[in-house]
Formats: structure tokens, C-alpha cells, sequence
């Protein structure tokens, strides 16, 4: 789901609102938690999950390509912890139906191709 259809999707549960008010909420919710990610803070929306920031400290890498040692710089990453309930639901969806892992489709593909 991309932030259009989530727009849509409760506009379409709150016909009271106009599109254009939702769009502006959904933007003014994402908005305050960028905000308080970028001062540092720990965003936790109970039941959902909980943002926070994650300090990377500087380290050396290597460049795949060379394979050259590279110096990366230090970096701060938003990092996401799921909730208990969002955890529950979804295990209780995916235990009546399997998702199709993705990789692993690709390599049942790619078995089929080389037989």
C-alpha cells in the first residue's frame, strides 16, 4: 500500500470528510513523525509499533566492485519495532494463508528453467 491508497482507503471509511482534509492529516501524522525521529525521539503508536533512531558508528567497508577498502562515515537510521498486536494479527493472517515468499518463487523458477 503506497500513501495514495492509504489517503484513499479512509476517505472512503469517513464520506464526511473531504480527500483533500485526509491527505492533509495523513501528511500532518508522517510529518510529526519525521520530526521527532529527527530530534532523536522514540515514536511508539501503541498496538502498531515503536520508531526510533539508530546510531551506526564510522566504519571501514569494501567496495564490491574493487574490493578496495572504503571509510564509511557515521550514520543515524530510522529502525521500526513492531507491536504485540500488529505481531498477533498478522500471524494470525498469515497462519490461514501463506504469503509466497518472493525469493523463494525465484528459485523455484529458476530450478524449473534449468531441468
Amino acid at each position: 500500500m503506497i500513501k495514495s491508497e492509504l489517503v484513499e482507503k479512509i476517505a472512503a471509511q469517513n464520506p464526511h470528510l473531504f480527500q483533500r482534509d485526509v491527505e492533509l492529516i495523513v501528511n500532518v501524522i508522517f510529518d510529526e513523525i519525521i520530526a521527532a525521529l529527527a530530534r532523536g525521539e522514540r515514536v511508539e503508536l501503541r498496538g502498531f509499533g515503536a520508531f526510533s533512531v539508530k546510531h551506526r558508528p564510522s566504519r571501514t567497508g569494501r567496495n564490491p566492485r574493487t574490493g578496495d577498502q572504503v571509510f564509511v562515515d557515521e550514520k543515524y537510521v530510522p529502525a521500526f519495532k513492531t507491536g504485540k498486536d500488529l505481531r498477533i494479527r498478522m500471524n494470525k493472517v498469515f497462519e490461514t494463508e501463506k504469503p509466497v515468499d518472493s525469493a523463494a518463487k525465484k528459485k523455484s523458477r529458476k530450478k524449473k528453467s534449468v531441468s
